[in-house]
């Protein structure tokens, strides 16, 4: 099962040796599937208790017309609470990058941490309060509302695993606005109670009010009243004592707050949608302005303008290297590998091909987009690239520009015979068609550098790519078989000459690893000849003294 790791040995990461073995035990990863959708359940009783808890006190006539419901649901929640904590006691934390799975280590873990205490006070049997109070007071369960970190961790995980985070943070934003009105709104409910339901015109109409004798009509009018103080619309009625005008007091400077807060949020999620687009698209803003700059316009800013629009339409992704640049190199080859290869093997040529030689290539592919009518490339220009066409259709064209000689579609490439050294090739490395976008194509472009690396690397797929473009070559009449055969005779040559001077070096190195040995061998009987003669000279030194330096002087 995603996300819960067993530990089938007894022992898990972390148990110094010797020690005994832990009991076998389960052990959920918090990054796993299991933990992400625990504490997404976890997210009802917490709301529960925030929305819930405060309308039943502040709303006497809702918690007695449903007690019954109100306490299921109240010790649903708290069974929930004990569970959560239980699969605290049982969520691995890593370690040197390691899931811990001891539950000794685990537990001992959960208890010395700062959430453990809040976790046990959100659990206390204030309940028991009832039987002195009365069940017609919830707020001694108001504990229950300190596991609001638990919320805040499971929007966290959701905002990292959604497919839309804007969306996300929007609704989150949102929520919060929501329990703030409402919040203000059952205390608004609760102070005109206090103050006296219907005795003036700020405070709630009274039961005796058409409609107001329901619960629901009084929240939604609470709820409206709060929602207009709130957003500092105005048109509410004038305060009339001293604690009505504490409370709007207090709801103005809590919605200037609430005001700026919104409006952070919301220009966060908007340049987050924007840095979002930058990444991913080009930024067509700095070349409109370089056009006007030189005065250029008309159709040729047109085309600028329709090529970005088609890469946000059908979201192509030019700048693929810049968002996978931080991924690692491993994942980062399988993130490729999993999009590009299947429409690379859809390509003739490397059907055949060894999957490391794809896997290779897909890392070293920069995708491209062509608008209708744009050259790919020329004839007769430098080719420094390959293509191979992922989607769309591209035209072979005579020199007018117009005749189409040849149409290529999905699957096909071009550009290789100007990239590989093919001798015998009379274009050289020059291109030897004209090939046009019919519509808008996608290509995939390979470098002659990164095509040279790995085909360095894979030799065998260098002598199929060379044997194709030897055959193309013929078709085309571009390959001169007399000046390949005297290229081959001539590499032939050259490599009897390298052959011949690798024997002659071999020679000299022989001869002048001997000569050396010679030399080596003079030295040392020279050597044993200068030590005799001194041996001589000192049996014949004179018993007067003489010592051998004063000889030589």
């Amino acid at each position: 099962m995603p996300g819960v790791a067993v530990d089938v040995a007894g022992c898990s990461p972390g148990i110094p040796v010797g020690r005994a073995a832990t009991p076998q035990s389960w052990t959920l990863d918090p990054s796993g599937d299991w933990y992400y959708w625990w504490i997404s359940i976890m997210v009802l009783p917490v709301l529960y208790n925030w929305i819930i808890l405060i309308c039943r006190s502040c709303f006497p006539d809702l918690q007695e017309q449903h007690v019954v419901l109100w306490l299921s649901l109240d010790y649903l929640c708290d069974t929930l609470y004990l569970l959560d904590i239980a699969v605290h006691l049982h969520t691995g934390f890593l370690e040197d990058g390691i899931l811990v799975q001891d539950r000794g280590r685990i537990q001992q873990r959960y208890l010395r941490s700062p959430s453990f205490p809040w976790d046990v006070a959100a659990v206390l049997p204030t309940d028991l309060l009832y039987l002195r109070l009365g069940p017609g007071v919830p707020a001694v369960r108001a504990n229950r509302c300190l596991r609001a970190p638990r919320l805040f961790e499971a929007f966290d995980r959701r905002e990292t695993r959604t497919a839309h985070p804007n969306a996300f943070r929007v609704t989150k934003l949102m929520l919060y606005v929501f329990v703030v009105i409402h919040w203000h709104s059952c205390l608004y409910f609760a102070l005109s109670a206090r103050l006296g339901l219907g005795t003036d015109r700020w405070v709630c109409p009274n039961a005796s009010s058409p409609g107001f004798a329901r619960p629901l009509r009084q929240y939604l009018h609470s709820f409206y009243f709060s929602t207009l103080i709130l957003a500092t619309v105005g048109d509410t009625p004038e305060p009339q004592r001293e604690e009505e005008f504490l409370f709007v007091t207090a709801g103005f400077l809590l919605a200037v707050l609430g005001f700026a807060t919104i409006m952070g949020s919301i220009s966060s999620v908007i340049s987050n949608m924007n840095a979002a687009d930058a990444v991913f698209y080009p930024d067509p803003e700095p070349v409109r302005h370089y056009l006007r700059a030189q005065g250029v316009g008309g159709q040729l800013a047109q085309r600028v303008a329709r090529w970005h629009q088609h890469l946000r339409a059908q979201q192509k992704l030019p700048a693929e290297r810049a968002v996978l640049r931080h991924l690692p190199q491993g994942l980062r080859a399988e993130v490729v590998a999993s999009v590009h290869l299947p429409a690379l093997r859809r390509v003739g040529l490397f059907q055949s091909w060894e999957h490391g030689v794809l896997q290779q290539l897909v890392l070293r592919l920069r995708p491209q987009v062509f608008g209708p009518g744009e050259f790919v490339c020329r004839r007769g220009d430098v080719g420094r690239e390959m293509y191979f066409i992922r989607e769309g259709r591209l035209a072979v064209v005579a020199e007018d520009g117009v005749t189409q000689l040849a149409v290529l579609g999905e699957g096909l490439y071009f550009g290789e015979i100007s990239l590989i050294n093919i001798k015998g090739n009379t274009s050289g490395n020059r291109r030897t068609a004209n090939i046009m976008s019919i519509g808008y194509s996608d290509l995939f472009c390979l470098s002659k550098e990164d095509l040279a690396e790995v085909l360095a690397e894979f030799p065998s797929a260098r002598a199929m790519m060379e044997a194709k473009g030897h055959e193309l070559l013929l078709r085309m009449g571009k390959l001169d078989v007399h000046a390949e055969a005297a290229a081959a005779a001539a590499a032939e040559e050259a490599e009897c000459r390298a052959q011949a001077l690798e024997t002659a070096l071999e020679g000299l190195q022989i001869r002048a690893a001997r000569l050396l040995a010679q030399l080596e061998s003079s030295a040392f009987k020279l050597a044993l000849r200068v030590e005799r003669l001194e041996s001589r000279l000192w049996q014949r030194q004179p018993a007067g003294g003489v010592t051998l330096t004063a000889v030589a002087k």
